[in-house]
């Protein structure tokens, strides 16, 4: 059974395939147009899905979307029939949905020498969200938790995962949503660009929570667990907003309204410095975001008394909060995938499938809570995209030797992995910026390890080297270690398995001087735990600059220069040869 999984006409369009329940490749579509948060038909996903499974387009069974246009429609009509929105917003959203129901033809179109003959799955966006967390986590049991912007006129969904099941017991409909306040209070300061929120999560440690009152005027907490907004400060649910794509680069209108500069002041404009009240709203912002967020989780742990909890959609990504979970609620064990947000509906609307078809198609019964065992895939791994060999590398340094040689670049081939990762760790320990290129291409916006630009924590000015070489980003946001998985107790207040550097932990005091690369301006560190088992030439990478420095741990920031994560080796030496980087290492 060949299952291919699509997040599609969306940021982050992707492209999964899952072969008997088993996960064989996933890629968001940005790798290969090299265009941010791509939307629009991942075709190149799709392709390179098929040429990693050896498979053409004409031997899958079925393919799932993480969208069902029929899913929650009496809430739209209910809505749309008591609050009379702009007829632009319905007419828009309408066209949206008929674009996306198109799948058969856009394959056909993509894939004119193949033709698909299996059938077409619309799955609810947020139980493919649930499904892509659950249904990849190492648990048997668990809550499960998906929060985002909006998808299928929901904005958050929550219920119970077991087996291979998983219960929905409610969600939170539009135009109610966490991730429109996220997103709109972005925007208010300042920051305009699809997936920006990032931004306000590494600005807010520079302020303090003084507007949290005037958040809790904004958003509303609801018994039951979930939340409301006071829809006065938003435009969203009466105008029409613009959704559009430029060249497959999302963008998104402007979500608030006056009554916010009426609550907050002006809203800065991007060329604007930013002031101590604009760093003050973004803390009271993700102050107020994680009160939702551990409102709804504590009232789930008091219902179900489960130990375990799986987060996803796009608010999955707000690492800061999953970081405090274990803190500020009785959840002790916390599972978030590589791509939480829409590309990771895309497996999820695999799986979902997989287990609807092999469920109808078993005469098993079906487990009882409690029942649930482990059988099934488990992701502890994000890497399922693009690998290069020997001879595709020696191509690409072959097509670009002129340029090379023009900025006097000398290439050797390294005998052994032992030898490359001791010279890697060695340029690394005398401050250099080393671009690093293996194996297979990383799921998810992280990069871990294989597409990764490696630094020295330990330098106080790694920061500013950083970005005036490659980066050329804002002053406050945070770099991120990379650290060995039996060294992560010594050097954090808390240990648990990240990853896929979706958790935030606070440094143990006594460390923060040793390494203020990668510690924030509160002292938490964005880690990534490597395992020997997962990724051996990394861990052997880290060892390695261990034994020279003993700091079990480097800088890890993506293999990009404000674009997407660089795909294949033409990319990696086009980022190379256009920055200030130091060294590119390149598989031997």
């Amino acid at each position: 059974m060949l299952i291919l999984g699509l997040n599609a006409f969306h940021g982050d369009s992707a492209a999964c395939l899952v072969r008997d329940g088993q996960l064989v490749a996933a890629a968001e579509e940005e790798r290969f147009r090299r265009i941010k948060h791509w939307a629009g038909f991942p075709s190149e996903a799709i392709r390179y899905c098929l040429q990693e499974a050896g498979v053409g387009l004409d031997v899958v069974d079925r393919v799932a979307v993480n969208q069902d246009r029929t899913a929650n429609l009496w809430k739209k009509i209910g809505y749309t029939l008591t609050n009379r929105p702009d007829l632009g917003l319905v007419l828009d959203r309408i066209r949206n949905k008929q674009e996306r129901a198109g799948m058969a033809e856009h394959l056909a179109r993509a894939f004119p020498d193949q033709h698909f003959t299996g059938q077409i799955h619309a799955i609810e966006h947020h139980l493919a969200h649930l499904s892509s967390a659950f249904h990849v986590s190492p648990f048997a049991e668990a809550v499960v938790v998906s929060v985002d912007g909006f998808g299928d006129f929901a904005s958050a969904a929550w219920g119970v995962g077991w087996g291979t099941h998983i219960e929905v017991e409610d969600r939170v409909y539009f135009p109610h949503s966490l991730g429109i306040f996220y997103q709109a209070l972005t925007q208010y300061l300042g920051f305009p660009h699809y997936g920006d929120e990032y931004k306000v999560m590494g600005l807010a440690p520079y302020g303090e929570p003084r507007h949290l009152d005037a958040m809790r005027r904004i958003v509303r907490l609801e018994p039951d667990g979930g939340f409301r907004l006071n829809l006065d400060y938003f435009r969203h649910h009466r105008e029409k907003i613009d959704y559009e794509w430029h060249d497959g680069s999302p963008s998104v209108g402007r979500l608030y309204g006056p009554a916010l500069e009426e609550l907050l002041g002006p809203a800065r404009a991007p060329d604007q410095p930013l002031e101590s009240r604009h760093r003050d709203i973004a803390r009271s912002t993700q102050a107020m975001y994680e009160q939702a967020f551990f409102h709804l989780l504590n009232i789930l742990y008091a219902r179900h008394r489960l130990d375990a909890v799986t987060i996803a959609g796009g608010c999955g990504m707000n690492s800061v909060a999953n970081g405090k979970v274990r803190r500020m609620t009785p959840f002790r064990q916390i599972y978030v995938q590589s791509a939480a947000g829409d590309a990771g509906g895309a497996i999820g609307a695999a799986f979902v499938t997989w287990h609807q078809v092999d469920i109808s198609s078993s005469p098993q019964p079906s487990p009882s809570r409690g029942e649930g065992v482990i059988s099934r895939f488990v992701m502890d791994h994000a890497y399922w995209g693009p690998r290069f060999g020997s001879a595709e590398l020696g191509e690409a340094l072959e097509v670009r030797s002129e340029d090379l040689q023009r900025q006097h670049c000398r290439v050797e081939r390294v005998i052994s992995e032992e030898d490359l990762c001791r010279l890697a760790a060695r340029a690394v320990a005398d401050g250099q910026v080393v671009g690093w290129f293996q194996g297979r291409m990383e799921w998810g916006p992280r990069a871990l390890g294989n597409r990764s630009i490696i630094c020295d924590p330990r330098r106080a000015d790694m920061k500013d080297i950083l970005n005036r070489k490659i980066k050329r980003r804002e002053s406050f946001r945070p770099f991120a270690p990379s650290i060995l998985r039996e060294a992560v107790a010594d050097w954090f207040e808390e240990q648990d398995e990240v990853p896929f550097m979706m958790q935030v932990f606070q440094i143990r005091e006594e460390r923060r001087s040793l390494i203020p690369a990668v510690t924030h301006v509160d002292g938490s560190g964005r880690l990534q735990t490597v395992h020997r088992a997962t990724n051996p030439l990394y861990y052997q990478l880290i060892e390695s600059f261990r034994d020279l420095t003993g700091v079990p741990m480097v800088l890890n920031t993506s293999f990009s220069e404000n674009d997407p994560l660089v795909c294949g080796p033409e990319a990696a030496l086009d980022c190379f040869l256009r920055t200030r980087m130091d060294l590119l290492v390149l598989g031997e």
